[in-house]
């Protein structure tokens, strides 16, 4: 596992937003990876999670999880295109679940990157609070060497 101190001064140096939405790295193991940020600074005017709060710190995560999954500092990784469904608001602080790839889609996406320099995965996020989905999230994203 990554320290997750680590990863966060990562994301806040590559993408401040990161910093100023106060995203924290609560896990980054090998098969999750969770984003946290609070309510306070990602509100709306109806005191839920604003919209575009939601649909970055859901990036921030597939672009998390792909980065740890690489594990090359060279890459460049950005989302090349993403769907996004808003369920039911998010009335708390918010937390943004990304779950690793399937191992055999992995392992292609790292096959093709370590041949041609470039890849592209999907990776798929959800956002939920009391046991109930608020977000989901799909992202395709590309890693260039």
């Amino acid at each position: 596992m990554t320290d997750p101190r680590e990863t966060e001064a990562f994301l806040h140096r590559q993408i401040p937003l990161s910093r100023a939405m106060g995203v924290s790295v609560e896990e980054c193991g090998d098969d999750t990876f969770v984003l946290t940020a609070p309510l306070a600074a990602n509100h709306n005017h109806l005191g839920t999670a604003f919209g575009g709060s939601l649909s970055a710190i859901a990036t921030l995560a597939g672009y998390g999880m792909l980065w740890l999954r690489l594990g090359d500092p060279d890459a460049h990784i950005v989302v090349q295109r993403s769907s996004i469904r808003y369920l039911r608001p998010v009335r708390r602080d918010i937390r943004a679940v990304c779950q690793a790839p399937d191992p055999e889609e992995l392992a292609r996406f790292l096959a093709v990157f370590s041949r041609k320099g470039k890849g592209r995965i999907q990776m798929n996020v959800t956002i939920t609070e009391d046991g109930r989905d608020c977000v989901a999230f799909t992202g395709e994203f590309v890693a260039v060497r």
